[in-house]
C-alpha cells in the first residue's frame, strides 16, 4: 500500500521560510514523478512544482519561481519543498503527489499559514 506523509507545515510570518517534506513508502516502481500541489480555502487545487525521477527535470508555477525549491532524495524516498520569502497568499494546504506509469497517489497534506 502506497503511503505519502507530508510534514513541515506551520505558521510563519511574511518573509519567512519553511521546508516541507513528503515521505513515500509502499511502492516498487523506480520511476516516478513527484509533485507538490496546494489548495487554499475556496480555491481549486494548484500545481506548485514537479520533479522527475532523477531530479533533472523541474517545473515551477509562476507563483513559486525564484522563491521555492523542489528536491528529492531517492535513497530516502523523500521529496522536499524549500519555501522562502513566504507571502500571505501562500497560505494553503500543501499536498504531495506521486505518479508512476499507471497510478497516482496523494498525501493528506500539511497546512502552511503565512500571517503576522
Amino acid at each position: 500500500q502506497v503511503r505519502l506523509v507530508e510534514s513541515g507545515g506551520g505558521l510563519v510570518q511574511p518573509g519567512g521560510s519553511l521546508r516541507l517534506s513528503c515521505a513515500a513508502s509502499g511502492f516498487t516502481s523506480r520511476r516516478y514523478i513527484m509533485r507538490w500541489y496546494r489548495q487554499a480555502p475556496g480555491k481549486e487545487r494548484e500545481l506548485v512544482a514537479t520533479i522527475s525521477t532523477a531530479g533533472d527535470t523541474i517545473w515551477y508555477a509562476d507563483s513559486a519561481k525564484g522563491r521555492f525549491t523542489i528536491s528529492r532524495d531517492n535513497a530516502k524516498n523523500t521529496m522536499y519543498l524549500h519555501m522562502n520569502s513566504l507571502k500571505p497568499e501562500d497560505t494553503a494546504v500543501y499536498i504531495c503527489n506521486l505518479a508512476t506509469s499507471g497510478d497516482n497517489y496523494w498525501g493528506q497534506g500539511t497546512q502552511v499559514t503565512v500571517s503576522s
